[in-house]
């Protein structure tokens, strides 16, 4: 069957070792994950980290040059461990939460700072500070039979060379396997779905020309450069 318009181009992820593809269906994000973090961000650390999504036209796979975005004058990086699905369902218990993860891989939840206190403090979507274009750098997806599942391993984030962000994924206030069980208690889990898992202290601003970096044990490194504004 044709379509009336040009069907959007789809959003799929490079996979270590073999030139198949990820494809892309949802992208869940978790907020207030770490600790450190929710106290840089003047948080309470009793609240139950947040559920939101990012669209899958946000993906910048394999990461490379993104434009400094329009509506913001306060880009900030979140440097984060991802999570691939193979499969899913409706309440996973969080024991048999990892036989869905095909593998996992790094990402980047960029964020319009300047806009977040006001959507915060007025309880409004996050959707202007989170979801907009090129927002989500993923590097490659490292299948679980070759790395493994992830959970005792340190995440960095460099800027210039400079590392900002460095941190255990260990850490994590919710573990990767309750945060699935938890998100498949409100939404339909499937095979294509990325799940970014929170971002630790040290999250800052970042500028056309700066190169950010970011790299997790046993998994492959991803590599943005902040371009010129947004046309």
């Amino acid at each position: 069957m044709t379509t009336v318009i040009e069907a959007p181009e789809a959003a799929e992820l490079a996979v270590t070792g073999t030139d198949a593809t990820f494809p892309v269906r949802r992208i869940y994000c978790i907020g207030k994950n770490y600790v450190a973090h929710i106290h840089e961000m003047n948080a309470d650390e009793r609240d139950p980290p947040v559920i939101f999504m990012k669209p899958k036209d946000a993906v910048v796979s394999g990461g490379g040059e993104i434009p400094y975005p329009v509506f913001t004058q306060n880009l900030h990086y979140e440097g984060e461990l991802v999570v691939a699905l193979k499969s899913g369902g409706y309440n996973i218990s969080e024991a048999e939460a990892e036989e869905h993860i095909y593998g996992y891989g790094l990402g980047l939840d960029m964020t319009r700072r300047d806009h977040q206190p006001g959507v915060l403090e007025k309880g409004l979507p996050w959707e202007v500070t989170k979801a907009f274009d090129k927002s989500c750098p993923i590097g490659e997806i490292t299948p679980v039979t070759t790395c493994g599942h992830i959970t005792d391993a340190v995440l960095r984030l460099s800027v210039n060379g400079d590392v900002r962000q460095d941190a255990n994924v260990n850490l994590m206030i919710w573990t990767t396997r309750e945060i699935i069980a938890k998100i498949s208690q409100q939404h339909e889990l499937k095979a294509g779905d990325i799940i970014m898992t929170g971002t630790p202290a040290g999250v800052g601003a970042v500028t056309t020309g700066d190169v950010i970096e970011v790299t997790c044990d046993g998994l492959s490194p991803l590599r943005v450069t902040i371009g010129g504004p947004a046309a």
